[in-house]
Formats: C-alpha cells, structure tokens, sequence
C-alpha cells in the first residue's frame, strides 16, 4: 500500500509538546498515534491532534531535527485533506469545483489554447473542433473562460461609465434619458462591453463628483447632458486620463462630442410662433446650472448661464428676433415643473400668448396648467416643446415640438466610444432635428376671428 503521511505530536529535548510531526505510514485509517487522553488514536476527523496550531510553538528556538515549521505542517496536512477529484460517467475526470478550461479542453480532445479559441472567436480554429469545444462545454455546464482574466489579457475592463447628469429616480422618468440610454446599450453590446451608471451631482451641498468616476474601472467615459468645459466631472475623468464622450455639451479638441441642432431646431420653433402671429412669446428653460433654481429668471442671472444646452436653446428663440417677455427656469425636465412654471406664467393679467418650452415634459405640464386655469389651448395660449415624444396622455391635444433622434442620437454616442476604442481620436457628430406641427399651437388670440 502507497505510504501517506500523518500528523503526529512531537516533543523537544525539555520534554514540551511541540507542533504535529509527520511521518509516513502505510495504515489507510490514518488514525493519530499520540497518547493525548482526548485524542486516544482517533481519526483525523475525531482527533484534536489534527488541528494544526497557527504559530509555530519553536519559533525564536532551535528546532530539533526532524520537526516541521507549522506551515509546512498546514501544507502536508492539506495534501492529505485534498478532496478527490470527481468523474462524470464515461467522462474525463474533472475538479473538485466547477468545471475549467482544462476540463473543456480534455473532453473535447483538443488543447487548451485551442479551447480558449474557440471561446474567444479569435484566430484559426476550425468550425467543427469548435463546435466540437462548445458541445464539450454544454456537457460540463461551462459557462466560459473567467471575464476578469480576459479583462486582465487585454487591458481593459470591458466598461463604459456614463455619467447620467442627475439623479437615477429622475433620469429614469424622462423618456428622453431612456430612449438615448437604450440607443447607446443596443449599440454597445455587440462590442461586448457593459454599462455603469454613474448618478450627477443633484444636490448642490453635496461632492460634485461621485466617487466612482475617480476609482472605478472604465475604458471610455461618456458625459450625457454634458455642462462645460470646467465641469468637474469632466476635469476628473481628464485627470485620470480616459477617454469621454460628451454627449450635447461644449465642444473641445480632448473629448468625442455628440449632438444635436437644438438652436437651429428653437429657431424653427420660435419662426413658427411669429408666423401665426405671436409677439408676447415666454420662454420655459431647462436648468441654468448645477444648483437647479425655480423661477422667473432676473436679466441678471443671465450671465451665470453655465449649462450648454439651455443656452443653445435660448440662443435659438433670439436667433428668431424675439425677446421673450418672461423666462421661467425648472430644476429638471419633469411635467410637474412644467405645470408650475404655467400656472405662474398664465396666471398674470397680461399673460403671454405663447410659450416655448425647451422640452416635451416641460411644454405638457403647461398644457395641462391652462387647461387647469380654463384656458383653451390653441385658442388662448399656444404651447411648443421639444424632443419629439410620443405623450397619448395628452389627448386630444397632440404637442407641436422640434423631434430629435433620440434612438440614433445614442447609437451615435456608442460609434464615438467604438471610435476610441479602435484607437482613432475624438469625433464630432451633429444630427439634424425637425419641427412637427401639431394641435398645441394656433393664431395668437387677437387675430382669431
């Protein structure tokens, strides 16, 4: 019989207990030898004996021969301990735990590197020994090489962080954050890379930049609703040197950027107002700034415009020759600000006779605002948004917007990342908008007959 070692006290020249011995014997009981009344010649699962002490009781002390140090005692004794390996009927013997490579590679009667080919769908491999590999696979119930490990071979994490530009609970009810996110998802997933949200800054006393965008690991960054150029999140991801895809904010030579014609689509919106006869013209903003104000906008405040597409917009109802004759700011793109700034803005004796609106959320909660306050819209106040969604809650009214493509406007932002990542430079891509007429905008109220 093939010896195997056990565990055994031993005892120094002054006679003290010293740590387990091994010696080799050939008894497959492997039953303790030691005299220890608790122990008695128990087995290894009944005996104290095979509790191997963590310090080494000789440690500082001559050792006498023979006696092991306390990790190599560890080492010998988790040889001894190892679990045997198991065995599918009529199939190769396999680990302990879950299936590897190496398994995969032996069922399938082929190398390992030719199995990590297989998987990996890069280099010259046959189509039926690769077939023949996943069968194997399939068999074993292997899900494939390790990620972290491909990760670590080809230097990248596999992610792309996208910085969302507030909180998740309030991006998630725009359609427009959701529409473009799905754009953007759909396109990277062919490329096999994943996505982390990032949450912006939505509390002006808190950090302004979220912890993950300094530690996490991303190949590319992208900024949605992007600020400046001094945005802090942006001066962070250029600190730790990664890529970043702005994605409408201000163009610079470093960062990918992609947009929209939003002043040019303003300008279309605001035309159209003029053309049916509208001169008091009121304007409903996005935010002005990470601090998120509400309210009518002083001539004042005008200046500390920080946000980029706020200001492109507004630039585009004054491209149009109008001034308009309130600006109210809303924290966020949600009907209920919309609402809000309608109720305040209709509720004045000289109230305008038109209001632009710098999105479709915006511009329905104005509607529903007149609708509140008994006014008729067209025929009291006309009402235009932008972004192009689909809002059946609205109905009858159907809202006169600017449409952006939104789906295409992510898919934009997921070929800017892929551009990165092939290692081509930043790219710039502007996709066109356009103006659609619906039932939210008539004659202003002097010229109805």
């Amino acid at each position: 019989m093939r010896a195997r070692p056990i565990a055994r006290r031993g005892r120094d020249r002054s006679g003290r207990s010293g740590p387990p011995r091994v010696q080799l014997a050939s008894s497959s009981a492997l039953r303790c030898s030691c005299s220890r009344p608790s122990c008695r010649g128990g087995t290894r699962a009944e005996s104290p004996c095979w509790v191997v002490p963590v310090s080494n009781r000789f440690e500082g002390r001559p050792k006498p021969a023979g006696t092991l140090s306390a990790a190599s005692t560890r080492t010998r004794l988790a040889r001894v301990a190892r679990p045997v390996p198991r065995r599918r009927p009529g199939g190769p013997t396999l680990s302990a735990h879950r299936p590897t490579l190496a398994d995969v590679a032996a069922a399938a009667h082929v190398s390992v590197s030719t199995a990590s080919l297989a998987f990996s769908g890069a280099g010259p491999i046959a189509a039926a020994t690769r077939q023949r590999v996943l069968d194997a696979a399939a068999a074993l119930e292997y899900s494939g090489p390790n990620p972290l490990g491909r990760q670590l071979r080809r230097g990248r994490s596999g992610i792309v962080g996208v910085v969302v530009g507030d909180s998740l609970r309030r991006a998630f009810r725009d359609p427009v954050s959701v529409q473009t996110l799905d754009g953007l998802v759909s396109t990277l997933g062919p490329l096999e890379l994943g996505v982390l949200l990032i949450p912006g800054s939505s509390d002006p006393s808190g950090p302004a930049v979220d912890p993950l965008l300094e530690t996490a690991a991303m190949d590319v960054a992208v900024i949605m609703w992007g600020g400046t150029t001094d945005d802090p999140v942006l001066a962070a991801l250029r600190r730790r040197g990664t890529p970043t895809v702005l994605v409408e904010g201000q163009h610079a030579p470093d960062v990918a950027s992609v947009g929209i014609d939003d002043r040019g689509g303003m300008r279309q919106a605001t035309e159209h107002l003029l053309a049916l006869g509208h001169t008091r013209i009121a304007s409903v903003t996005l935010p002005f700034d990470p601090s998120r104000g509400e309210g009518l906008v002083r001539p004042d405040q005008m200046g500390h415009l920080d946000w980029e597409i706020t200001r492109r917009r507004l630039a585009g109802v004054t491209d149009a020759g109008v001034t308009p004759v309130a600006i109210w700011e809303t924290p966020a793109s949600l009907v209920e600000h919309g609402r809000t700034a309608g109720t305040a803005l209709l509720s004045v004796p000289d109230r305008p006779t038109a209001i632009a609106c710098q999105s479709d959320l915006l511009a329905s909660g104005v509607v529903l605002a007149a609708r509140e306050l008994g006014l008729r819209v067209p025929q009291d106040v006309s009402v235009s948004g932008f972004d192009g969604l689909d809002l059946p809650w609205l109905a009858p009214d159907v809202l006169t917007t600017v449409v952006q493509p939104l789906a295409e406007k992510g898919a934009a932002v997921g070929h800017a990342v892929e551009d990165f990542l092939a290692g081509d430079g930043p790219s710039r891509r502007e996709l066109p908008v356009s103006l659609r007429i619906g039932t939210t905008t008539g004659p202003a109220p002097a010229l109805v007959s």
